[in-house]
């Protein structure tokens, strides 16, 4: 039987502390929900801010709420390259010796030591769905992607939570590489 899930292709955004979205877009702000996201409760804001590196910026990076613990921003290598940064590949909230940046919105700019990552790709899951795949929590796993420039993903990293969707997330870069589609389906191979 294959072990089929959907794909989602992440662009690049950020998230922010309550702290820092206070100090970008005001005392005791809150985000505006754009959309929803595929994840329970999370979803794209209709706030953006620019991230100031050494050579570059990033204008019109969307904000993803609701607010976190720590602010962290997910790029591509080649949003790296462009703001002269060189993000490491990495889960969600590791972002302990990662780059910093500027970060700025409408009411004032924070600098950040540390928070710039490129996502490691990733397989949200519901505890049930580990169950059919016969996987846990921070297993890697390979994921086949089909088509004409399919690929097989390894280093793939699951992530078991109750709360989740199933779903594998890459980033835009990987997805548009391998000709993959929001929505479409891969193979989850162990």
């Amino acid at each position: 039987m294959k072990k089929e899930l959907p794909i989602a292709l992440s662009n690049r955004h950020i998230h922010l502390s309550q702290e820092h979205i206070d100090k970008l877009f005001g005392e005791g702000y809150e985000l505006n929900k754009f959309k929803d996201l595929s994840q329970p409760g999370q979803y794209a804001s209709q706030e953006k801010v620019d991230i100031v590196g050494p050579k570059g910026t990033l204008k019109g990076v969307r904000v993803l709420g609701p607010a976190r613990g720590n602010t962290q921003a997910e790029i591509s290598l080649s949003d790296g390259f462009k703001i002269g940064v060189v993000p490491p590949v990495r889960d969600s909230g590791d972002v302990e010796g990662s780059p910093g940046a500027k970060i700025i919105g409408p009411k004032g700019e924070v600098e950040i030591e540390n928070g710039i990552i490129a996502a490691l790709r990733h397989i949200h899951m519901h505890t049930d769905d580990a169950e059919k795949f016969d996987v846990k929590d921070k297993d890697r796993v390979k994921v086949r992607v089909p088509g004409d420039r399919g690929v097989t993903f390894e280093n793939v990293l699951v992530r078991v939570s109750p709360s989740y969707a199933l779903e594998m997330h890459v980033d835009v870069e990987e997805g548009n590489a391998c000709g993959a589609k929001n929505g479409m389906s891969v193979e989850l191979i162990k």
